[in-house]
């Protein structure tokens, strides 16, 4: 009953935040620094950015009659399409029949296998040590060990790096079948996702859209979508939405309004640490910390943020 009656809430709100947005005044002067929100000219730049840090993003227009006019035609939001999402938010759930203290307080989170507590897992993850100065200028000498995702409040305490990855490195392997000698080889199937980014303009900030297909191209429920949502922010942060630039079936969308908070104490600590970070890279630190609501769909950002 309560669930209802909390999505009837949630509903309701929706319906009146999407009358509100055509009311509130369009944003003309930058307050990126002083709130964390942006100007339509100032998303476009950010986007502008992006595509070309980030050739697997683009520009999209979406449906003609919903074009937005505060924004160019051609510029209407963002796109990145089948980006792999190799295992569900449960599997990266601690488990302590895996686990095995170190070294003092030290505990190896996958020392057993998932087999038995008896059986060493055949590697361990390593630590990576993550640098301590804040700036948006440092280029990364190495690609680094993929990084655990971080819950937002834990990322806006501690203080962040932007660093340039190398553009001539690598991706990451995806992961392949146990059974590679018998299969000859393939890659394990897995989920994709086509994310997108619109400009808010109630919020005045980026809003993240979902929209998963099964091994099969075949379109995710809700509820499926919801297992690669971790558990925090599903029904929460995460709701289905209809998407403000297309003719399309709801989608999962983060919900932007603690967006602007967000990059506000970002920014606060990067300035504090002696760094800055431009308005052209608000959507790149975007995409990093709303990796905490999606933590295993492994989508492209061309700069990453460490923290101490």
């Amino acid at each position: 009953m309560n669930s209802a009656i909390n999505a009837v809430k949630s509903q309701v709100l929706r319906s009146s935040l999407g009358v509100a947005e055509n009311l509130v005044p369009l944003l003309k002067e930058s307050k990126f620094r002083e709130s964390g929100v942006l100007t339509p000219d100032e998303f476009v730049a950010a986007g502008d950015h992006l595509v070309h840090q980030c050739p697997t993003w683009s520009w999209a227009t979406g449906e003609e009659s919903k074009i937005r006019t505060f924004l160019p035609p051609d510029k209407q939001y963002l796109v990145t399409k089948n980006v792999p999402c190799f295992k569900r938010c449960k599997h990266m759930e601690p488990n302590e029949k895996l686990e095995k203290v170190i070294e003092d307080d030290w505990v190896d989170t996958h020392h057993y296998s998932e087999e038995g507590a008896s059986k060493p897992a055949e590697s361990l993850s390593e630590e990576t040590d993550l640098a301590a100065t804040a700036t948006a200028t440092t280029p990364a000498a190495d690609d680094e060990d993929e990084e655990e995702a971080v819950d937002l409040e834990d990322f806006v305490e501690n203080e962040a790096e932007v660093e340039e990855e190398d553009p001539a490195a690598a991706a990451p392997n995806p992961p392949v079948s146990s059974d590679e000698g018998a299969a000859g080889g393939d890659i394990v199937q897995s989920r994709t996702y086509d994310l997108m980014i619109t400009y808010d303009r109630y919020y005045q900030t980026p809003r993240l859209w979902l929209y998963g297909y099964d091994e099969n191209r075949k379109a995710l429920t809700k509820t499926e979508m919801f297992e690669d949502i971790s558990a925090e922010h599903a029904q929460q942060t995460v709701t289905m939405e209809a998407h403000p630039n297309l003719n399309a079936p709801s989608m999962a969308s983060v919900h932007p309004c603690r967006h602007a908070d967000v990059m506000k104490k970002i920014l606060q600590n990067v300035q504090e640490s002696g760094g800055e970070i431009g308005v052209h890279m608000y959507l790149v630190v975007f995409l990093k910390f709303v990796q905490a609501v999606i933590p295993t769909i492994e989508y492209d950002y061309t700069r990453n943020f460490s923290m101490n």
